[in-house]
């Protein structure tokens, strides 16, 4: 995510806790995976594509608007006021300069050139750990795993047309890469979020947060190493350099932590550049003239390509305002509170701090599933993970990478994540092919919950007083 601030509407009055708030979030899971699942089993193709998540979510948007005893007026003022929340606008930005870049880069053949370029200097057991490794630095340079998407997923693409690695291993490999940047990054929103709940500086988390996704991120390049090292067919073309241009630049640009808004419109404007001035392959591989007019019709192309996810990622953000208001959020705090009491009290201060961590990391893992931001995610609960971090004796710095970490791993698995609609609509497929394929953040949850479970990294402690 782009380092945005989210506040929560100050006029709405939540209303007191409530499970039944959570219920229009498990329809939705219930229809969308439901349906695709019962579907595979039945052997039909494509089976998660036959029904829409925009309009999967419809029931559930539906069933949280009958919730609750405020006029429907006000509950619909509450919808949309999520639908409209600055995240999910700056999402859609992203969406939109996205899908342009995507479609004019494609158009000039820069996706293809870059594809060869880079395929042309890595040997073929380093393909998915170098995209993997291409994407962490990025990412990290960014400090958005939305902008890192946008950027890397087209060449991803384009490396599994002239290769035998199947695309949603490569989109998973790019989420991977996109949420160790988006965990890390010290110009990241949620590593802002998470060290100012907590009370810690950001070079601080950065170190102990590093220690503890080190393992996971060593383990992943060496996996995606030795499944390519059984061998893997590539198909290499001539190519220009000068149609790579624009994907250096944007590579460069993000590189320096520029805003994505501008790396992106910067790509854009290249692109056509090189198009106008170079021409474009044309359908029998001579060079054609590429016009204005052309450029802007594949600038639209662009973003009507980026529609279905630009809709529901509006409506998921208004079913997740609409959850907030009616309780889900508070009773899903409440009951991971109650829980840390207990487990504390039960433990007579024994390992407490462990129950106190697993507490934090489960509170994150919980409000990112529920709000699909992870931003949002530790923004609502870093207060009371604060709490718990106090009363059990855990360094600020690990509660808030515990915040941090958890909250990324599943904003890198779940399908309805913005960056897995982002993938998934520049790959045409489906989410949860790349869900089943992240495995860094797979392995990033098992390096976390070691780290509670071990009390690692062992660093010198420091008092949790802000």
């Amino acid at each position: 995510m782009n380092p945005q601030t989210y506040t929560a509407p100050q006029e709405q009055q939540e209303a007191p806790a409530s499970f039944a708030a959570i219920l229009p979030l498990l329809l939705f899971l219930l229809i969308f995976i439901g349906t695709g699942v019962s579907l595979s089993l039945a052997g039909v193709d494509m089976a998660f594509y036959q029904l829409s998540a925009t309009v999967a979510i419809l029931p559930a948007i539906a069933l949280a608007l009958m919730q609750g005893r405020a006029r429907l007026s006000k509950k619909i003022t509450i919808f949309l006021t999520g639908v409209g929340e600055i995240n999910i606008i700056t999402m859609c930005m992203i969406f939109l300069l996205a899908g342009g870049f995507a479609s004019v880069a494609s158009a000039i053949g820069g996706v293809k050139a870059t594809v060869n370029f880079g395929l042309s200097l890595l040997p073929p057991s380093m393909i998915l750990p170098g995209l993997f490794l291409i994407g962490a630095f990025i990412s990290t340079a960014m400090g958005t795993s939305m902008g890192t998407v946008a950027a890397i997923a087209p060449i991803a693409v384009g490396v599994g047309e002239q290769t035998d690695i199947q695309v949603p291993v490569l989109m998973g490999v790019v989420l991977g890469g996109a949420m160790f940047g988006d965990n890390l990054s010290m110009i990241s929103d949620t590593t802002i979020a998470a060290t100012r709940t907590q009370g810690c500086e950001m070079g601080d988390k950065f170190r102990m947060n590093f220690l503890i996704v080190l393992p996971a991120a060593l383990l992943t390049v060496a996996l995606l190493w030795f499944s390519a090292s059984g061998g893997t067919e590539v198909t290499l073309h001539d190519f220009e350099l000068i149609r790579v241009l624009p994907y250096i630049a944007v590579l460069v640009l993000a590189l320096t932590g520029l805003n994505a808004f501008i790396v992106l419109a910067t790509g854009i404007l290249f692109s056509g550049l090189v198009g106008l001035f170079c021409g474009i392959p044309g359908a029998d591989g001579q060079i054609v003239p590429y016009s204005l007019l052309r450029w802007g019709q594949d600038i639209y192309k662009g973003f009507t390509g980026m529609n279905e996810i630009m809709v529901l990622s509006m409506l998921i953000g208004g079913l997740g305002e609409l959850i907030r208001y009616h309780g889900g959020i508070a009773w899903l705090l409440a009951r991971v509170d109650g829980l840390a009491r207990r487990l504390a009290g039960k433990s007579g201060g024994k390992g407490s701090s462990r129950v106190g961590e697993s507490c934090i990391a489960l509170l994150a893992s919980l409000a990112d599933i529920c709000t699909a931001n992870n931003t949002v995610a530790i923004i609502l609960t870093g207060g009371l993970a604060r709490e718990i971090a106090l009363k059990n004796g855990i360094d600020p710095r690990r509660s808030a990478s515990l915040l941090d970490i958890f909250s990324c791993v599943f904003q890198g698995l779940i399908p309805w994540a913005a960056q897995l609609l982002l993938a998934g609509s520049l790959a045409k497929i489906s989410p949860l092919e790349i869900t089943i394929n992240n495995w860094y953040c797979m392995l990033l949850a098992v390096a976390g919950i070691l780290a509670i479970i071990l009390g690692l990294p062992r660093i010198k402690a420091r008092s949790t007083e802000a």
